[in-house]
């Protein structure tokens, strides 16, 4: 029995997608439906949904009691920066208090894998001559999503280290690709074209990310959940790092707009400059590596959306 939380969002969904041709065990979905997640993003997946409030400690331990999980993929978070800034309390309830709460279920039902799934943003920022994160680069979150996600990472290693969990942490670059929100910068991009609406770019569009298209970020914790060392954690990155404006401007280019429509807003607080992946320990102890450029995982994106609004 497999818990993949936040199944029904971005992330979590097209892992559930790929979980499903590799695995005949049940995989059953756990999420809160929040605005951000959509069970039709499961179609035409026949899995198993529970609604739950992973913040309640009650309904999480009902549900491994109900199906007594061997394995759990922590997807569920609140993810979206900008919303951080607003209002702290539902990302500290979401990413930390909901990873505690999973944390200590697994330790009563000995769950035989938790793999959590993070980001690179609780690496902090990284100036332009800066070399890459690695797995061994300090935390240095500088907004509150970003602290809250860091949190989550340190519980997540402190059940290894205290009780035994048998954890693994993933930490990925920006993920793009179907399914994902319109609040989301990609979708927002596509979206707005389409609509012929103004792209706004926060500053002057400096702010270089690393992309990795979702399908390669769900094969790589595949990989790592079979081959990966317990108690460690691996980088994911997409090797396709490019300045917002750029990545504006090569959407433009392959859905043949103008560059009229960039419209240039007020950066926002804490941006950090820089994210960039190493992926040199994936690379040389799994052999992975991301199967598409940041070209091939647009013009993905780009159809799928396309489909998505044109329907």
């Amino acid at each position: 029995m497999i818990f993949v939380t936040g199944g029904c969002g971005f992330i979590g969904s097209n892992f559930s997608h790929y979980l499903s041709k590799q695995t005949d065990e049940e995989i059953i979905i756990l999420d809160k439906i929040t605005y951000a997640a959509d069970p039709a993003n499961l179609d035409p997946l026949e899995l198993s949904i529970e609604l739950v409030d992973l913040e309640k400690n009650s309904q999480v331990e009902y549900l491994f009691e109900k199906y007594k999980p061997s394995k759990v993929f922590h997807f569920a978070a609140e993810s979206h920066v900008d919303n951080s800034i607003k209002d702290v309390m539902p990302f500290v309830e979401s990413n930390i208090i909901a990873t505690i709460n999973l944390l200590n279920c697994s330790v009563k039902s000995e769950v035989e894998m938790f793999h959590h799934i993070s980001t690179d943003e609780v690496y902090g920022s990284l100036d332009l001559h800066d070399s890459p994160f690695t797995e061994q680069t300090p935390y240095d979150p500088k907004n509150p999503y970003s602290a809250s996600k860091a949190s989550s990472d340190h519980f997540v290693q402190a059940f290894h280290n205290t009780y035994g969990v048998p954890v693994k942490i993933t930490n990925c670059s920006n993920n793009y690709g179907p399914r994902q929100h319109s609040e989301k910068m990609i979708p927002k991009i596509i979206k707005n074209i389409l609509s012929d609406k103004k792209i706004p770019v926060y500053g002057k569009g400096e702010n270089i990310r690393d992309w990795i298209y979702v399908e390669d970020h769900c094969d790589a914790i595949y990989q790592v959940f079979l081959h990966g060392k317990v108690g460690e954690k691996y980088n994911i990155g997409g090797e396709c790092e490019t300045t917002n404006i750029d990545l504006v401007k090569k959407i433009l280019e392959i859905m043949e707009s103008d560059e009229s429509l960039i419209e240039y807003v007020t950066d926002r607080p804490g941006h950090d400059l820089r994210y960039s992946i190493d992926n040199a320990k994936i690379r040389n102890e799994l052999g992975w590596k991301p199967s598409n450029n940041l070209e091939q995982g647009l013009q993905k994106t780009i159809n799928w959306y396309h489909e998505l609004y044109s329907s």
